[in-house]
């Protein structure tokens, strides 16, 4: 039996990764280059690292050694403009108000930092919805290791097999994996051109099926236990 539901939130609750992507491509564009949106999907639900940092990136297609503070200030600043246009993403609120209506535990396993995560929901009048909001301060690694989703799990009380976790990121989708839980893969704009594997079920948006029909598909799936 299904009783929680654990969400990733950047690109999954609030499409935050879109506007990651517009910003730093007109930077891109501004020197004369293009960032393939495949590219930029490699950090997605994750952290910048060695196989993705844009500000290198641009410095070695350039070749100029450009400022990281300017750099950051004015992709930052252009990524909250476009973020604080958008709305919760479709579906959404649906589903948390049918899942607290049936009793279900809610938690949030998130990437980002508290700051970041809690004002958002906060911003939008979601953040009473959830039982657990777990973010990178909460656990030792983060996407793509399970880290997250275990802490989530140790917070709402329920093993792995009476959980159900709703990803928009291939690094997502890896994490929810091993961490033996069934996985409802949502790509958005920005994730959709990755190559996601290993789901159990794919939406194009959380309104796309009732709260009932999802519970009665999932409970015909295998779950996955660690």
């Amino acid at each position: 039996m299904i009783k929680a539901l654990i969400f990733d939130f950047d690109g999954l609750v609030l499409d935050t990764e879109t506007p990651g992507y517009y910003a730093l491509n007109e930077v891109y564009s501004e020197f004369g280059h293009h960032l393939p949106i495949e590219t930029f999907g490699l950090a997605v639900g994750s952290e910048y690292s060695d196989e993705f940092e844009p500000l290198a990136d641009l410095r070695a297609l350039t070749g100029k050694n450009l400022d990281a503070d300017s750099f950051w200030q004015r992709v930052n600043f252009r990524r909250m403009e476009l973020i604080e246009q958008n709305q919760i993403l479709p579906g959404v609120e649906n589903v948390l108000r049918l899942a607290q209506a049936r009793g279900m535990k809610l938690a949030v396993a998130s990437s980002s930092d508290h700051a970041w995560v809690d004002g958002h929901l906060r911003r939008h009048s979601l953040y009473q919805h959830f039982d657990a909001i777990i973010c990178k301060e909460d656990a030792a690694r983060i996407k793509p290791h399970p880290d997250l989703f275990l802490a989530a799990l140790e917070a709402l009380q329920v093993r792995a097999d009476e959980a159900v976790i709703f990803e928009d990121s291939l690094n997502g989708v890896r994490a929810a994996i091993d961490a033996g839980v069934r996985v409802i893969a949502v790509p958005n704009l920005v994730t959709r051109h990755m190559d996601i594997r290993g789901e159990t079920m794919r939406l194009n948006s959380l309104a796309d099926i009732s709260l009932d029909d999802l519970l009665i598909k999932l409970s015909q799936a295998s779950p996955r236990v660690i």
